[in-house]
């Protein structure tokens, strides 16, 4: 399987890349996200992953005016969007922070503004959402920064799937089985199309980007062959928000680091031999 650098990493290896996404789970507060990223790169992480968008592209005139209760009181639907947008500001501070501590930083763009936007901090990669893998736009323009790029392929068809993969061809891609139920139950993860994407695209590193509720599943993904996985991650999951509850938290996190950590020593090379700590074993038993 082709082999695909992202920072200092190697992905498709053996070894899992492993991805917080702290999302919008900042709630807007820059104070919060620098502390997720440090809690996640405590836990294990590989990289922290955020959203961004331009709220006057990506909020329709519909949903504008709709009132929405928040913490920071009743607003439209489009103030509560402008308020837990992250600037350059913000960003500037995340990204020197996660250079000081060593961890990985990208986001996935919502519209093409956001593409430009995050290129003046040359991220690892990017990241294309769910909702954007039919977007040839938001495609186009994450090609043309000639960076490595992870699409996510939650509420997509098989067609619109290998649409995108058409469209970004020539681009180093890595692609996420996902799908896009916040959280999502158990019967819906359909973990078994990482192999069916491996198998259809060997020269992309097939991973995983889940939503459901614990731990075992993505675990699960690693076994079936994924070699990225990315969960959401959250301080807590009863904080306000829309991505909390299908979060992890620092301890189910770290927990689930440790546990793909363990397999992929533990799943071996496949090739059977007698160990050297065996051979008393195999005099005893067999003479």
């Amino acid at each position: 399987m082709k082999t695909i650098k992202i920072g200092n990493n190697v992905v498709g290896n053996n070894r899992c890349y492993i991805i917080a996404e702290i999302g919008i789970n900042h709630n807007g507060n820059i104070k919060l996200a620098l502390d997720l990223i440090s809690k996640a790169k405590e836990c294990g992480a590989d990289a922290v992953k955020f959203q961004k968008r331009t709220p006057e592209i990506c909020v329709p005139e519909h949903q504008r005016n709709i009132m929405r209760e928040t913490p920071w009181g009743t607003m439209t639907y489009f103030d509560y969007k402008k308020k837990i947008e992250f600037e350059e500001k913000e960003y500037l501070l995340i990204d020197k922070h996660c250079k000081e501590i060593g961890v990985d930083w990208f986001a996935s763009p919502w519209d093409v503004p956001s593409v430009k936007f995050l290129e003046q901090f040359n991220p690892v990669c990017y990241k294309v959402a769910s909702a954007s893998i039919t977007d040839k736009d938001i495609l186009m323009a994450i090609k043309s920064t000639g960076k490595p790029v992870i699409i996510s392929s939650g509420m997509s068809t098989i067609d619109e799937i290998e649409n995108a993969v058409k469209i970004l061809d020539g681009s180093e891609l890595l692609i996420a089985h996902s799908t896009s139920a916040y959280p999502c139950k158990t019967e819906e993860l359909n973990l078994n199309m990482i192999k069916t994407l491996t198998k259809k695209y060997p020269d992309s590193p097939i991973g995983y980007s889940g939503h459901e509720k614990g731990i075992q599943t993505s675990v699960g993904a690693y076994v079936l062959g994924a070699k990225h996985i990315e969960r959401h991650f959250t301080m807590d999951r009863t904080m306000w928000g829309t991505d909390h509850s299908a979060s992890l938290e620092p301890k189910g996190f770290k927990t689930m680091v440790r546990d793909i950590r363990i397999l992929e020593i533990a799943l071996g090379d496949g090739v059977k031999k007698v160990y050297e700590s065996e051979i008393p074993m195999r005099k005893k038993l067999r003479g």
